[in-house]
C-alpha cells in the first residue's frame, strides 16, 4: 500500500509539471502566469482537502474508540496464572491466601483502568484530528474563493 502511494506521488508531480510546461509554451507570457496561478491554487485546494478528509476519518475513528473501546486483551485465567506466579515470587505469599474473589476484583480493576486509558487516548486523538480539520479548512475556503476570481481571467 505504502509502496503504491510512493509510486503515485512522483507520477502526479511529473504530470503537473508537464501540464505547466505545455501551458506555458502554448500561451503568451500573461496566459502562462495565469495558468501557473491556477495550478498553484488547485494544488493548495487538493492538499487542504486531503488534510481535511484525513482529519475527518481520524476523528471518526477516535469517536468510535470513545464510544466502543476495544475489550481488554487478557482473559481472567491468563491474569490468574500470571498474577499467582508474580505474587508468590515477589512477596512469598502462600498460594492458598490468594482467593478467587480477590483475583477477580484485581482483574476487573485492571480491565477498567485499561478501558479508561483507551478512552483517554481516543480523546487525545480526537483533539489532534480536529486540528487536521480546523487548520486547513480556512485555507481551503480562502483559495476556493480565490479560484472563482481567477476563473474570470
Amino acid at each position: 500500500m505504502i509502496m503504491m502511494v510512493s509510486l503515485i506521488i512522483p507520477v502526479v508531480v511529473l504530470a503537473i509539471v508537464a501540464l505547466i510546461m505545455a501551458g506555458m509554451k502554448s500561451e503568451t507570457k500573461q496566459g502562462g502566469e495565469d495558468m501557473i496561478k491556477k495550478v498553484y491554487v488547485y494544488l493548495v485546494l487538493f492538499a487542504t482537502l486531503m488534510m481535511t478528509i484525513g482529519g475527518s476519518v481520524a476523528a471518526f475513528m477516535a469517536i468510535a474508540d470513545i464510544v466502543a473501546p476495544a475489550p481488554y486483551y487478557q482473559t481472567f485465567e491468563e491474569f490468574k496464572q500470571g498474577n499467582v506466579k508474580t505474587e508468590f515470587n515477589k512477596e512469598n505469599i502462600d498460594l492458598q491466601k490468594l482467593t478467587e474473589d480477590g483475583l477477580m476484583a484485581r482483574y476487573q480493576t485492571m480491565a477498567a483502568a485499561e478501558k479508561e486509558r483507551q478512552i483517554s487516548r481516543a480523546k487525545n486523538s480526537l483533539i489532534k484530528s480536529l486540528g487536521w480539520i480546523i487548520i486547513p479548512m480556512p485555507i481551503f475556503i480562502f483559495f476556493q474563493r480565490r479560484l472563482t476570481g481567477l476563473e474570470g481571467l
